[in-house]
């Protein structure tokens, strides 16, 4: 079984770093002419996939924008997984889910369980139980190769107060879990399958996380382009942690509509190759 980890790196390898985002949310079904609706959704996320192939290797469809449409949104996000998944690209489901015991398993088992219908390669997830409450979601993705990255610190600035403050091990809330998950990957000879999301909006060493830790551990990005910061200031904001990050950009594509979403990613790769 190759790690989800190596899997990851070899998508990089062939296609960059980048990953896009696929955000279906009003604002852009409107810019795009199209209705608030499940099949609104679908034509957006379906040109953009078009877009992204041979462009970049990742994708990371918010599934809450899919959810909003009930039954008929879950049935689109099905469609739109499987059919990156079919093209090749490596699709990080964005659900940010998290619970303890039974529960957390059946959260893996269906975004990471093989034949699931919305099987994906990794999943977000968040660990406000401490990092041992994923252990279910954590084992699944090991077995199937597959991915779990877990809500570090994010680009809101209403996450700070939360995610800076500092524990009785005298590490922040965000430097205790990047530390954690950097003790799971230690024995990965590149990249681990667990990763941690740490925006991109400030220095990660205001989060109390230690750069040096992390170069076996993958980061997802988000915060370029729309949320402000610049994929040229990427080892500004990671420092020696900024060779395993993943940037995410979303809303600086899409925002250019079905003609130009393909100019808009070739501008973000070079910008990201330059840097």
């Amino acid at each position: 079984m190759i790690s989800f980890g190596d899997r990851l790196r070899s998508v990089v390898d062939a296609h960059g770093r980048l990953c896009l985002g696929l955000d279906p949310h009003d604002s852009l079904l409107q810019q795009w002419g199209l209705e608030s609706t499940a099949e609104g959704a679908r034509s957006l996320a379906m040109t953009a996939l078009e877009a992204a192939h041979g462009r970049v290797g990742i994708v990371k469809p918010q599934a809450a924008f899919f959810e909003r449409f009930g039954a008929a949104g879950y049935a689109v996000l099905e469609e739109v997984i499987s059919t990156a998944r079919a093209a090749g690209l490596l699709v990080i489901a964005d659900v940010k889910r998290g619970d303890i015991g039974s529960t957390a398993a059946a959260y893996g088992e269906a975004w990471l369980a093989p034949g699931s219908p919305l099987e994906s390669d990794a999943m977000t997830a968040v660990a406000y139980q401490g990092l041992g409450s994923l252990d279910p979601v954590i084992a699944l993705a090991t077995q199937h190769g597959k991915g779990v990255f877990v809500l570090t610190s994010t680009s809101n600035p209403e996450g700070r107060d939360l995610q800076q403050s500092v524990s009785g091990s005298g590490r922040s809330v965000a430097g205790q879990l990047a530390r954690d998950v950097a003790v799971r990957n230690a024995g990965a000879s590149g990249w681990g399958s667990i990763g941690v999301v740490i925006g991109a909006t400030e220095s990660i060493t205001a989060s109390g996380i230690d750069p040096v830790l992390l170069q076996h551990t993958p980061v997802l990005g988000p915060g370029f382009g729309y949320q402000g910061s610049r994929l040229s200031d990427l080892a500004s904001v990671y420092g020696v942690a900024s060779g395993s990050v993943i940037p995410t950009v979303t809303r600086s594509v899409l925002s250019a509509g079905p003609a130009g979403l393909a100019a808009a990613l070739d501008e973000h790769r070079a910008e990201l190759e330059s840097a």
